[in-house]
Parts: structure tokens; sequence; C-alpha cells
């Protein structure tokens, strides 16, 4: 809601700088989301309101003039223009002057650049100023005439001071929508400045027939439509509406139209009552009809668009059909325009659950429907009809029809609520003297009577529906005295012990371990489709839990597993990227039958592309199995876990040969390897494909802080190499296993640096090359016990996994 202080100032005395009135209303619960100042550009000695005495044609170009402006000082200025609005022989006209070094905007630049006015010879005549338009003062994108400025615009005063403003951009709370109008504002402003608030007065005379006689209201469908009023304006003349009321409209974010819609908006932005106004002599059968659509299938609005309607679409209209869509948008057919002479005013109560409705299936939101979505003052009708006959009599003329045209069901009564005093120290842990609640109370419109010591009877205003018990009025005393003012104070009771959960402790742990290792996390939805996972190749034999209702067809099922859309992701990243490492640590739900899904912790790492960033020493190489492996070993011994292994795999998933389990204990943890090509092709990944998933509830429950002290050994280790054959299906890592059990106590480890198959190697058998080192703690190894340990590693070895040892 952009609120003027120019327009609010008509209803309250503003006392407080527009800085410190902001703040009063944000800590009020209307945030100030911006403070926009009109006019802060303008040179107060270079800008100012003048006059023109005389126009006098150019002596060199027939479509300029030169204006003689006087503008307060001892001399009037001539100044070139080429404005249509101003002709030869005119005078009398109040424009805004600009003067030679005045800062204005480009009004022919594509976006808005600012210059500096200099004096200037157009077409051999100086000119040292200009008379300015709208977008050279930033006021509006109105350029091809100047500004035309009321009749008692006092001459030679500085343009900021005249047309200046400062306008506050208030975000309104969802539950007050009285305050989506400047009085609303005011009424704000006026308890929390402790000021007066003058609502305007309407009053005017009523000369015409009455108004029953004229039009005839009825309301067929009482359900969506409780109120509805009917004014009749007789003879008005359509022309723009005054230059300061323009202004104001466009301040507030409305375009200017012509007197009567401009009036209609006025008051709508003024009261919060949505008004619409009819061309009177359009209205068949001279009959108003509030009714739900039925057999009307389209209709075309104000903007040209023939939209289609629902049945249940409230609609008003005449004896032969619809003229306008009932809280949203007047009709073509019935429009104000130029030749309109007589107007019929609506001002009316729709049901707030049917207009957003209609809003929001015809796509169309505007300032009318925005307010009857909230729901407005079933008292309000009447008041903004004459408010709106008022002015349009003003700013048109015409006669005004006696009286207003009024239909409506029960109205609500007004509530009533018992207020003790004591509610405030109960809720907020303060009290207020009785002369403050009752003067914040009273300022917002609420009546109060005392009926014992310490008890009023509070009636609320019709416009308060937010307002329904006594907290309530504990809320309101609370924000106008000021919630900042409430004293702090520390709880006494001591804090409770932060209880950190086991499993979280291991999330954050396994997430810095996977960034240390080069990986990047991501977060994908928890929501999954049947194609993401028909795309993956997965089946379940149970049916997945499913959202009743989803948003996209794209979000369906609760995910089963992390898999497929970990590697959408990757698969979108590696279009901007040459090499992706990213993991997800988040929760999977497993069917299971008659139950609630099992939700599971889960990790899932992805890899593919390139290794390493490209360097100056060379080429990176390609990701492979051995990479992802690596990060899972990294990751399982830094959560303290020694008693893990890699089992060969079989899965349709993964690539045969490339795929292990990972096993703690006798647990399964997980699998890792190579993605099936199938399925990256199936994601347009034309990369190898890496990828695992773990249980992470049970790798963390394998977990362990503790971490024993090695010393160092102080003697030096002896390093030898071994090559034994071995059956193509025995793991490497099984061999070592044998090695380092058989090299107890002084063996350290054992790494393999070559893999070799082929001649002089038997088929079905591969050479393996390990690299072992010998270290004792107390002394240095000798020759003779290197080679025991050497021999009973070979012996070992032939013994348990059938190994020779390679010549």
């Amino acid at each position: 809601m952009k609120v003027p202080l120019s327009w609010l100032k008509d209803y309250v005395e503003i006392k407080l700088p527009p800085e410190q009135l902001a703040y009063k209303l944000t800590m009020a619960g209307f945030e100030v989301a911006e403070i926009h100042r009109v006019g802060e550009l303008w040179d107060r000695d270079k800008v100012f309101v003048g006059q023109i005495v005389e126009v006098k044609p150019h002596p060199n170009a027939d479509r300029l003039t030169i204006a003689v402006v006087d503008y307060g000082a001892s001399e009037p200025v001539e100044v070139v223009t080429g404005a249509p609005n101003i002709k030869v022989g005119q005078s009398g006209q109040k424009v805004a002057l600009a003067l030679a070094g005045a800062r204005l905007v480009d009004p022919y630049a594509p976006q808005k650049t600012y210059f500096t006015l200099k004096p200037t010879k157009i077409r051999g005549v100086l000119s040292p100023g200009m008379v300015c338009s709208e977008k050279e003062l930033d006021l509006s994108d109105e350029h091809e005439t100047v500004i035309i400025l009321p009749d008692d615009a006092p001459v030679g005063m500085p343009l900021a001071d005249y047309l200046g403003d400062i306008i506050l951009d208030i975000e309104v709370p969802t539950n007050r929508p009285d305050c989506l109008s400047i009085l609303g504002i005011a009424r704000e402003v006026a308890a929390l400045t402790d000021a007066e608030f003058h609502p305007p007065i309407i009053d005017y005379p009523e000369e015409g027939p009455e108004a029953k006689e004229l039009v005839e209201v009825e309301i067929a469908d009482p359900d969506l439509c409780s109120r509805y009023t009917a004014a009749v304006v007789l003879g008005v003349e359509i022309k723009p509406s005054p230059y300061l009321v323009q202004r104001r409209l466009r301040a507030a974010g409305m375009r200017p139209i012509n007197n009567v819609v401009d009036a209609t908006n006025y008051v709508m932005l003024e009261l919060g009552q949505p008004i619409h106004a009819f061309d009177y002599d359009k209205i068949r059968g001279r009959k108003i009809i509030v009714r739900r659509a039925r057999e009307d299938r389209t209709f075309t609005t104000l903007d040209g668009i023939t939209r289609s309607l629902l049945p249940d679409t409230l609609l008003i209209a005449d004896a032969e059909g619809p003229v306008a869509i009932a809280g949203v948008m007047g009709g073509m057919e019935s429009e104000v325009t130029d030749k309109t002479k007589n107007v019929l005013i609506e001002s009316a109560n729709f049901n707030r659950v049917s207009i957003r409705r209609t809003s929001r299936l015809l796509g169309l939101r505007t300032e009318a429907s925005l307010r009857f979505e909230k729901g407005l003052d079933p008292y309000l009708p009447p008041e903004g009809g004459k408010r709106t006959a008022q002015l349009i009599k003003e700013w048109a003329g015409g006669t005004i029809a006696k009286g207003l045209v009024e239909v409506h069901t029960p109205l609500p009564p007004r509530r009533t609520i018992t207020f003790h005093l004591s509610e405030l120290e109960r809720f907020i842990g303060i009290s207020y003297p009785k002369e403050q609640i009752s003067s914040i109370l009273g300022k917002l419109g609420f009546e109060l009577k005392e009926e014992e010591p310490q008890t009023y009877t509070v009636t609320v205003p019709t416009h308060r529906g937010d307002v329904t018990e006594p907290a309530d009025l504990v809320e309101e005393v609370a924000r106008i005295a000021g919630y900042d003012l409430i004293p702090t104070e520390m709880i006494p009771a001591p804090s409770s012990p932060q209880i950190f959960p086991e499993l979280l402790k291991w999330e954050e742990a396994a997430k810095d371990v996977l960034v240390a290792c080069g990986l990047y996390e991501v977060k994908t939805y928890a929501l999954i489709s049947q194609e993401l996972l028909d795309q993956f190749g997965l089946s379940y034999p149970l049916p997945l839990l499913s959202v009743a209702n989803p948003m996209t067809p794209e979000h369906v099922f609760l995910r089963p597993t992390l898999l497929p859309s970990l590697l959408r992701t990757l698969a979108y990243n590696l279009r901007f990227q040459d090499g992706v490492k990213i993991f997800e640590l988040a929760r999977v739900y497993l069917p299971r039958e008659n139950d609630l899904p099992q939700e599971r912790m889960t990790l899932a790492i992805a890899m593919a592309g390139e290794a390493e960033e490209l360097s100056w020493f060379g080429s990176s190489r390609r990701l492979d199995f051995f990479d992802l492996k690596g990060v899972v070993e990294e990751l399982v011994e830094r959560m303290g876990i020694s008693n893990y292994q890699f089992i060969p795999a079989d899965e349709r998933t993964f690539f045969p040969g490339q795929t292990a389990w990972l096993k703690v204990g006798e647990d399964t943890i997980g699998i890792l390897g190579k993605l099936n090509p199938d399925i990256a092709e199936a994601f347009e990944v034309e990369e190898e494909v890496f990828m695992a998933e773990f249980n992470f509830e049970a790798l963390a429950s394998h977990a362990s802080s503790r971490r024993e002290f090695k010393p160092v050994s102080r003697y030096p280790a002896v390093v030898q190499d071994i090559a034994v054959v071995v059956d193509e299906e025995i793991p490497a890592e099984e061999v070592r296993k044998v090695i380092m059990e058989a090299g107890k106590p002084f063996i350290r480890s054992a790494v393999l640096f070559d893999l070799y198959r082929g001649k002089p190697v038997p088929p079905g058998k591969k050479s393996l090359a390990y690299s072992l080192t010998f270290q004792a703690d107390d002394r240095t190894l000798t020759d003779k016990e290197v080679t025991k340990l050497r021999e009973r590693v070979i012996r070992e070895l032939e013994r348990k996994l059938g190994a020779t040892l390679r010549g």
C-alpha cells in the first residue's frame, strides 16, 4: 500500500519526521518497506512554480513557441517550448519552470538518465530554461505535454514545496484489510502519535429525483453478495480530474483515467471500499441484478479480453445480461466514456471466497478484488457510495439523485468484548494507566464503557473483524504503546543443557569429510515422479506413498532412494563443467506393507568427468571407480570404523566388475560402483558415472569418536616388494588381509602397486604386486628377521589362497 504523506495529512496531523513515523508504523505491525521522496532532486533555487505571462510565436519554427514565464523574480524569463498544450496567445497557465543548472530526466533516453539543464539556442533563440513535463521531473512517463498546475498554485514557490511528496510503501498485514486505505493508515498514525483523526465530511445537496425511481436492485444470490448500494449522478461532464487528484492517484500506484473513474479509484484508496461506475444510460431495463453466471459462458471485461465464466462466477447484470464481473472488473458495454452523461455508482460487499476463486480462475487480480478477498466492513458500502457521489459532483458537476438504492441481508451486530484490565499484565507482564488504555482504544475506533472498576465492555468497530477476544485488545494496547517499551527480563530458570543427537553429530562430521574430499553437497526434492523411477530402472513390490493432490507431475511420490534425483542433478551440472562430484545426505521413504514408509537417513554420492581441474602441469585424467572407493574409504576411516570391507557385487543398476558392497562387520551398509551405461544414457550423460548409496544410520551405528595414540617408531623401516599369482576371482583386498595377518607384529602396511594379466601368467590367474613395510618400535629389524617375516607371508598366502610367488 503506497501512502503519500500529502494525502495522509488531510486526515491526521503528521508530528514526526518520515523516518520516525516509518519506525513507529513498522513496530506496530505495518512494515514500511521503502520511503520514496518525490522531488528530492529538484533544486529549490532552480525549479519553481511559474505563470505564463505571454506565448509568442518562434521566429524560425512553426512548431515551437516562446513562453514568457513569471516565477517571482524581478523579470520574467523567456523559454522555448514545443509542447502542444502551450499555444500562441495563451496566458495565465501555471507551469513547472526549470532554470539552467537544474537536474532533470532525459525524456528521450531508453533508460532513466539524468542531465543538467544548460542555456541553449533553439533554432536561433536562446532558452535559459524550460517548462517541464511530468517525465522530465520524474513524476510519470508522460512527456508529450507540459504540466499545467492548478490555478491556486503560488507563483515563485519552489516546486519541491508545492509538488514534492514523501510516499511510504507499507506492507499491510493480511488480517487488516481496513488498512488497505489512506483512512485506515491515518487512524493508526493518530493512535501512534496521539494526534486527532479527521475523516472526510460527506455532505452534499441531493437535488435530483429519488434514486429508487431511477434504478431497481435485486440480489438473486444473497450467499455471494450481502449488501449492494446504488447511487445515481445525472448530467456529469467527463474530463480530466484536477491535477492534484491525478498526482495523488499516481503516487498511490493508480493510473488516472477521467474524473468519474478517478473518483471511484480515489474512494477505494481513501476508504478501502471498492467502487464501480456504470454508464447509467447503458443499463438496460434500469435494473441491476446480482447473480451467478449460470448460462452465461463468456464476458468481455474493460481490458478488451473475452473471458470464460464458470456457472458459480458472480456477475452484475442488467435486465438483459451481464455488465460486470462482481468485485473484479467491469465490462466494455457499460463502461464510462467521454460521451457518458449519467452515472450509476456501485458500492457493495461480496463474498470474499467467491471473489478470490473468480480472480484466480480468470488470472485477473485487481485492486478491487484484492480488497474483497480480505473481507471488508459490511457497514462501509453506503459511505463509499455517498463519498463517490460527492467527489463526482465536485469534479464533474451534475445532480445527485436523492438517497441510495440499497438491498442487503441482515447485517451482523456489532461485537462486544468484556475486557478486564488485569488481562494486560497476565498476557504481557506489565500494566498501563486506565487513561492510556482508553485513549489508545478510543483512537482506534473502539467504544469503552466501564461496567465496574478495572472492567470494560468494549464495542469493536465494524472495520476490525480481526478483534474477537480480550487477547486481541491486549495486542492493540501493547502494539500502539510500543512493543519496544516492554521491559525485557531473563528467565530465572536455568537453561537446560544442549542435547546434540548422536546421528546428527555424525551427519555433520560426514559432510565435513566429503567436502574436504572435493565434493559439493546438494539438496533435491523429497518428492519424485514415476517417470524418474522408470528412467532409472527401479521398481518396488509395495506401492510408494503418494501425494493426494500433487503440485506438479514431477512431485508425486515420496522418494525411496536418492540416486535418480542425484543423477539428474549430476547430468544438469555436467552441461556447464567438465567434472562433477556431489553428495546428498537426506531421508528416503521405504514402503512397508499396511504401514507408513520407513524413514531412513541415507547418503548418496555421484561423480563423473574430469578428476581434477585443468592446470599448468598437464591434462587431467577421468574419474574412475577407485576415486569413488577412495572417498568412501576416507569417510569410514574418519568415522573411526576399521572393520570394513568391500565385497564384489552384481546389481543390474551398476556395471559388472566395478561394483561392490560396503560391509562393516556383519552389516551390509550399501553399494558403490560404476553406473550401468544404459541408465546414464537415459539421463543424457555420455561420461562414465560412479555412484554410491549407503544406509547412513547403519554406518553411524558403527562409528566411534575414540582415537588411540600410537607412538611413531624411532627406528628405520624396511620396505620389500612381493608379487604373487592368484586366481582371478580372489579380491586384492583378501590378499592384503592375509599379508597383514601373517606379518604381525612388525608389518605396518601392504600397498598394492601393480596388477598384471597375460603371459607368462596363466589364463584365469592374475599377478598382484605389493609393497610391504616392516618396522619395530624398539630396534632396527635385521635382514634375517625380515626374511623370516617375508617367508611366513608367502607360506600363508600359499596355504590360504593357493598363491604362488611370481618369478
